[in-house]
């Protein structure tokens, strides 16, 4: 698994105070855009590798995933 997809996800896994520290933490330590973030992370949940690398929180994002879609 790519060290920038591990990044992704361990920066998934932390718990954030405000929506804005999260975008600049995505800027400043990945060097993307969170759009391009948010982009990788999506197509993270459905790689085999995500889930064996880190379960609980590629489990914890599918299941949110599901819940939205199912609001729509």
């Amino acid at each position: 698994m790519p060290e920038r997809d591990r990044a992704v996800l361990a920066l998934e896994r932390r718990g954030w105070s405000g929506p804005g520290e999260k975008e600049r933490a995505i800027r400043e330590r990945l060097d993307m855009s969170p759009t391009r973030y948010y982009q990788l992370l999506n197509a993270l949940l459905d790689d085999p590798r995500a889930l064996a690398h880190d379960p609980v929180t590629v489990n914890r994002l599918r299941r949110r995933r599901a819940a939205r879609r199912t609001r729509r």
